[in-house]
């Protein structure tokens, strides 16, 4: 199957987020002494926050070559994609384009293809949808950091970090 890359016109992807969920994929970057990737966010959703970095799936478009892709697009880094961390649900009250979304998240571990394993804030080159990363433990997440962050560090944390 061909994947479904083209640009959707805003009004037609208004219309679809407001009447259904949207599948996305986020890849949680880890390093080698188990420090996780976030990235400040500058638009909606989560605008202002520190989060994992991810994007809607596409038609046709596997879920591993999408958080691959995550990797290139958002942080200008190859990524090795390892296990499925979890499958969430997020529900945004505020949105761009629209006023809320609804969206199911795949959430993969991942780690940067050549780093190895020492992955730096140097070595990313970040999108126009961040302005900011930083390397935390899971255990080091609390509760100022936004309540979805706070549940995949709990997962990490039960699965034995990284």
């Amino acid at each position: 199957m061909r994947v479904q890359d083209e640009f959707v016109p805003e009004e037609t992807f208004r219309e679809f987020i407001e009447r259904m969920p949207q599948v996305c994929v986020e890849v949680v970057v880890e390093r080698a002494d188990g420090a996780v990737l976030l990235a400040h966010r500058t638009n909606e959703p989560a605008c202002d926050e520190w989060f994992w970095p991810g994007s809607r799936l596409y038609k046709g478009e596997r879920l591993e070559d999408a958080a691959r892709r995550v990797g290139r697009e958002e942080l200008g880094v190859d990524l090795t994609i390892g296990d499925r961390l979890g499958v969430y649900e997020h529900r945004w009250e505020t949105s761009a384009p629209g006023p809320s979304r609804h969206t199911v998240n795949i959430a993969f571990r991942a780690r940067a293809a050549d780093a190895d394993g020492d992955l730096s804030a140097e070595d990313v080159t970040l999108d126009d949808q961040h302005d900011g990363v930083r390397f935390v433990q899971p255990a080091d997440v609390d509760e100022s950091y936004h309540e979805y962050v706070q549940r995949y560090a709990r997962d990490l944390r039960a699965v034995g970090g990284s």
